[in-house]
């Protein structure tokens, strides 16, 4: 894998600035068009209204309703610059008992929770020596992605972050520095990749092609709630064996531990692909990985902000102290997008994200999801599950489904959402609950 590998976090900045309402351009030359759009400024204002419910599963909670207004602010600079402001305010209309206020105060009892507002500001791109961002994340992967992967720091539904990281590029070193909340003291880390090919014979043709890296993670858990903190490291080695234009194939080789916890580690093989064309963009990867001790490839996921509190299984207890069995796993991964016409940001027919790892002692995780745009753009469906621990005792499912159909040119659009939620508590535990929303949105694109 080459050190461009933080593209697709660049490219999940920003919403699709009204790709929906856009005419099909005359053809053109294709070096004159993408000058044309990587100059150009786009910007979209949009307002949803709905009703947002909350209700108890189990009997667990009180069913709560509120009016939920999200404006949304998106500036779109091109390649080196990108702005999305906006967050959902929830006005109480019924449940919640009397000491309840107007706004749900959970969505704003903290000071990481002000950084909700802030969806996404990009400031370089990976043709840039230094670049920054902010913003929520969603199935973030820290370049090797063995130890952070398919990490979203808003699984937690009462605790909404701005995340942020950096990345630079000096001679053969590629960096990348995040931390989950740049307002507390939660999840921070780094991987530092050296292209060997550059340190041995001076610049090549193609950068990044024989990497060593090495990466730590540390997790504090003093914000969005007290979890026991931890500590893990991975050092891993890739090699691209294949280079054709548009596509690229990979090796890759690591090992890990986690320091200070004696006979805890983890190593890996594996390899990838990545497929790169004018409508479709595709990333796979498939692996084999062996865990001892307690140690696991991807131990900061997709269930990680609530795992943390506690894990999928019997034991119901916080990740950290949880017991992991000795053995194997196959883990694969997939990444596709696809649009008729061209491929660009989040603006596309098809975008697919699955993660699937089976291990030897009979545990299955998945997650994944799936958003397609029909009938010219106007309506687009969005599906997300996750599945953890399945096949054992204590697995956690959770899902969620999303409508949107654009009419009156797209100017305005009714919408729909539902799923189900967990709601950590302050004992520890997670409290399962379930959400549902319908309503209008208008949005003025240029």
């Amino acid at each position: 894998m080459r050190m461009t590998r933080s593209r697709a976090v660049w490219l999940g900045l920003l919403l699709p600035v009204a790709a929906w309402a856009e005419d099909v351009p005359e053809v053109q030359p294709v070096e004159e068009e993408r000058r044309a759009r990587a100059t150009a400024w786009r910007s979209l204002m949009r307002l949803d209204a709905t009703t947002w419910a909350l209700l108890p599963s189990a009997g667990i909670g009180s069913n709560e309703g509120f009016l939920q207004v999200e404006p949304t602010l998106i500036l779109d600079g091109g390649a080196e610059f990108g702005l999305n402001l906006g967050a959902p305010v929830r006005l109480r209309l019924w449940g919640g008992g009397e000491d309840t206020g107007l706004v749900r105060r959970e969505d704003w009892d903290s000071l990481s929770d002000f950084g909700q507002v802030v969806r996404g500001l990009k400031l370089g791109s990976d043709n840039a020596p230094v670049g920054v961002w902010f913003g929520g994340l969603e199935s973030y992967s820290l370049l090797s992605g063995h130890l952070v992967r398919r990490y979203s720091n808003r699984s937690n539904p009462d605790y909404h972050p701005a995340g942020g990281f950096l990345t630079g590029t000096l001679g053969p070193l590629y960096t990348q520095a995040f931390a989950w909340d740049v307002l507390g003291a939660r999840l921070m880390g780094a991987e530092v990749a050296l292209d060997v090919q550059h340190v041995l014979f001076g610049p090549p043709r193609e950068p990044g092609r024989y990497t060593l890296a090495l990466s730590a993670v540390h997790d504090w858990g003093r914000a969005g709630g007290r979890a026991p903190s931890l500590t893990l490291a991975h050092v891993d080695g890739t090699a691209v064996v294949v280079v054709r234009p548009g596509f690229e194939a990979h090796l890759i080789a690591g090992w890990g531990g986690r320091p200070g916890a004696g006979g805890a580690w983890g190593a890996v093989v594996g390899a990838g692909a990545d497929a790169l064309t004018p409508t479709l963009d595709m990333r796979l990867r498939l692996e084999v990985r062996r865990q001892h001790g307690g140690f696991r490839q991807g131990f900061f996921g997709p269930d990680y902000e609530l795992a943390r509190f506690q894990a999928a299984g019997p034991e119901r207890v916080p990740l950290a102290e949880a017991p992991f069995p000795d053995g194997y796993s196959a883990h694969g991964e997939a990444e596709v997008g696809w649009d008729a016409v061209r491929y660009g940001g989040l603006s596309k027919h098809l975008k697919l994200s699955l993660g699937v790892e089976a291990f030897s002692w009979g545990r299955f995780d998945v997650d994944g999801r799936v958003a397609v745009q029909l009938f010219a753009r106007s309506l687009e469906v969005v599906l997300k599950g996750l599945g953890v621990g399945m096949g054992q005792p204590g697995a956690r499912y959770l899902g969620a489904a999303e409508v949107r159909w654009r009419f009156l040119g797209g100017k305005l659009s009714a919408l729909g959402t539902g799923g189900t939620l967990l709601f950590p508590t302050s004992e520890g535990t997670l409290r399962p609950g379930a959400f549902a929303s319908v309503g209008l949105g208008v949005d003025n694109a240029r």
